[in-house]
């Protein structure tokens, strides 16, 4: 226990025969309870993890998949064991080793003392983190970063990719963890559900560790487009429950005109403008005032529905 709240340690592990002795014997001893979710792995996880069980001094706990189903669902399913067995504070680790287990006391503190009900690391702020981290890899989480800040309300928060959380029992008890995305995009999936329900979220420093034979399933390239598709998604659907259904805010309308004019009407007097320009030989004065407008007017819009969902959201740190 730690300050007398029950600590449970979610692992999510898909081969992972490497690493995962590692972390479990570098657990810290105030931890009551490792949740090994083995999601299916062809190779000796499960059977190295079994082995652990008997020889760690913490309560080992392993949880099988018949099918491999993504990290998002063994989190889930991590989670759902935690909240069934009343875990005061649920912490998630990978099982690569590439969160440092030193970090963990004060990832849990802010939740242990009730300031915040959500914890994140961050690893961006330590001026280390351009050296550690793979370029490709900083900058596609720094991209996605700002798409999540806006998908999430928490405007706050940076490394939106990282996997080193810890969660109050109540959030658990409140979200529907059986709706968790499945797989990659499930930090920036449980960001946008703790927003919709106002639960306070804070950034922890966090170190940043490679090099030491993990293996990342993560092409930055790849998956941009398709964690920006899901982050649209989320925020579309933030909007509507937040804003709509649980309560009304006018930001929607500045949301939804700069979207019309920035979207819509700009695109048409842009291809308006080039046709005269290539047909024609010149362009229409008030088709250049026109576009100006609408683009200048979208972006106050936008500028504004932003802040607006900032000012709404500034007490959840």
């Amino acid at each position: 226990m730690y300050k007398e709240k029950t600590i449970g340690v979610v692992v999510p592990a898909y081969n992972e025969e490497l690493l995962i002795g590692r972390v479990i014997e570098t657990m810290p001893e105030f931890v009551d309870v490792i949740v090994i979710v083995d999601d299916c792995s062809t190779d000796k996880t499960s059977s190295i993890v079994e082995q652990h069980q008997s020889e760690s001094k913490i309560r080992v706990e392993l949880l099988k998949h018949q099918t491999n189903l993504g990290v998002g669902k063994a989190i889930a399913t991590g989670y759902i064991w935690c909240r069934d067995h009343k875990i005061d504070v649920s912490v998630v680790m990978a099982g690569d080793g590439q969160m440092d287990p030193d970090d963990l006391e004060s990832l849990i503190t802010p939740v242990v003392s009730g300031e915040v009900d959500y914890a994140k690391g961050n690893r961006l702020i330590t001026g280390e983190a351009w050296k550690k981290i793979p370029h490709v890899r900083y900058l596609g989480n720094s991209m996605l970063s700002l798409l999540t800040k806006i998908a999430s309300g928490y405007w706050q928060v940076a490394d939106s990719q990282t996997g080193y959380t810890a969660a109050s029992l109540r959030v658990l008890q409140t979200i529907q963890l059986n709706q968790i995305y499945p797989r990659y995009g499930v930090p920036n999936d449980i960001l946008v559900k703790l927003n919709i329900y106002n639960f306070r979220v804070r950034d922890v420093e966090i170190k940043p560790i490679y090099g030491i034979g993990e293996k990342s399933g993560i092409k930055p390239i790849r998956m941009i487009p398709q964690l920006s598709w899901l982050m649209w998604k989320l925020f579309v659907w933030r909007m509507v429950q937040k804003y709509i259904i649980r309560d009304f805010h006018p930001l929607i309308f500045f949301y939804l005109l700069s979207g019309f004019l920035l979207g819509l009407v700009s695109p048409v007097l842009f291809i308006r403008l080039i046709y005269y320009w290539t047909t024609v030989g010149h362009i229409p004065p008030i088709n250049t005032l026109a576009l100006m407008l609408t683009l200048i007017t979208g972006l106050q819009f936008l500028l504004f529905a932003m802040w607006f969902d900032m000012d709404y959201n500034r007490n959840l740190k």
